[in-house]
């Protein structure tokens, strides 16, 4: 169908039934993925689907209704236009004007053109590539890749009209190894946009490593010592910070970084970047998704925070402009704020005058096995690389408390010496990255999160 005379067509007499204006958002997209399991398919689920949304606002009244029925239009009209006659007014709702969108390419013909035996194929490779890496890999729990393409319509009654296809590309394998005493799981995951940025072999032989690379784990007794978060890792606690640089957060006290625009809240060798326009990343579009231009934003600068991310609400509230990240988890809502392409920019290679810009692509050369902070691990003498975290979901979004199960290897002068289990370690999100004393160049994304390998100064493990 044409999704633009469609969505034109709405707004249009959606205005002539009564709002003052109005914005529709159309989304249809499909999926394959494809478990491999034991030399063969174990499942294939293939889903196509329409979703379609209309916000009315009448007299500052907020109105919104969506169908997943193209042949339901007038009745969401209505239904809209009812429901903002049962709200209260509200002078910050708005939908914004027309910017030109950033340009930037989000579909891959090559991901596009993808035929449903291609990605079998490379499923099966995924499971074959992690028991081939070596004889102590037995089993391969899950080997599964995913495939998708969509395509985003939005128009509104300010000029905003815009259409974008876009696809990803996902794989994922759980690999495990046993020595005939201990069994231990390594798993690794890659996303992109681009087909040819995942190496699917390369993604197996990573989870085979780690679950080898974790045989033998002892448990070890209560310190308080340096520790290096593998980039999977820190990963996850800048997920847990992101949600603390909504706006929306911020102004219902839901952020534990409320009140800290313009202060030191981290070490100086902190600059986190979100970048919504960068080259083939898996947050970037051409626009957010109530058509405001998506752009690059400086979050943290030198360990100060330099403001939050926007929405259009978020920002009238404020008095500024939106950030470009209004992002919806689905069209049966309203727009909430997201990040786009989030990263802890990494450090200079030794010998290197300039910073890469490359460097901060997520592309395969931020995957190589070899990287894994390897200079941090060089500088510490008594330590931890923590491989694996179990329960940073669970930190306290408001104060950012955390206590959670972690394994790793263990380092001594400089050196890997042996593997570590069932350590617990607990602290603040905050106070972590206050304590970051070294930033790898090994940067890798997982997602729209992405951060290289850090050393964080004295943290308290328990057994």
């Amino acid at each position: 169908m044409d999704t633009v005379s469609f969505a034109e067509d709405t707004a249009k007499t959606a205005l002539k039934k009564g709002c003052d204006k109005a914005e529709v958002f159309i989304k249809t997209a499909k999926r394959l993925s494809v478990e491999a399991k034991d030399n063969a398919v174990e499942a294939l689920e293939s889903s196509r689907d329409f979703g379609m949304a209309l916000k009315v606002i009448k007299k500052q009244r907020l109105g919104f209704a969506f169908t997943t029925s193209p042949d339901r239009i007038a009745d969401i009209i209505n239904d809209a236009l009812q429901g903002a006659d049962w709200t209260a007014p509200d002078e910050y709702v708005d939908i914004p004007d027309f910017r030109p969108a950033s340009e930037v390419l989000v579909i891959d013909e090559n991901i596009k053109n993808t035929k449903e035996d291609d990605i079998i194929k490379n499923a099966l490779l995924l499971e074959k590539a992690a028991l081939d890496f070596d004889t102590k890999i037995k089993k391969v729990r899950a080997a599964e890749i995913a495939i998708a393409t969509a395509k985003t319509t939005i128009v509104n009654s300010k000029g905003i009209n815009i259409s974008y296809e876009s696809g990803y590309i996902t794989a994922s394998v759980s690999a495990l190894a046993s020595d005939g005493q201990d069994n231990q799981m390594g798993w690794d995951f890659a996303i992109s946009r681009r087909l040819s940025d995942v190496d699917f072999i390369l993604i197996a032989r990573s989870a085979s490593k780690k679950a080898i690379d974790l045989l033998g784990a002892k448990k070890i007794s209560a310190v308080k010592v340096p520790v290096i978060l593998d980039s999977s890792v820190a990963s996850e606690f800048l997920d847990i910070l992101s949600a603390s640089l909504s706006a929306e957060a911020v102004q219902k006290k839901r952020s534990f970084l409320a009140g800290k625009a313009g202060k030191k809240i981290m070490s100086p060798l902190v600059n986190i970047i979100d970048d919504g326009i960068m080259p083939w990343g898996t947050g970037t579009k051409p626009v957010d998704d109530e058509g405001v231009p998506a752009m690059k934003k400086t979050i943290v600068s030198g360990g100060m925070l330099q403001g939050f991310i926007h929405n259009t609400y978020t920002a009238n509230k404020e008095g500024v402009m939106s950030t470009g990240n209004a992002s919806r988890k689905s069209f049966k809502g309203l727009p909430n704020i997201e990040i786009t392409n989030l990263y802890i920019e990494p450090r200079m290679r030794q010998g290197s005058g300039v910073r890469s810009e490359s460097t901060c692509l997520p592309d395969r050369q931020a995957h190589t096995e070899t990287e894994k902070g390897k200079d941090l691990i060089k500088s510490v003498s008594k330590g931890l690389l923590i491989l694996e975290a179990m329960g940073v979901h669970t930190a306290n979004p408001v104060s950012g408390d955390f206590s959670i199960g972690i394994s790793g290897l263990w380092i001594e002068g400089g050196k890997i010496v042996y593997p570590v289990k069932e350590a617990v370690m607990s602290g603040n999100i905050l106070e972590l990255f206050k304590r970051i004393e070294g930033v790898g160049h090994d940067l890798r994304f997982y997602g729209k999160i992405g951060t290289p390998s850090l050393l964080i100064g004295q943290m308290d493990i328990s057994a």
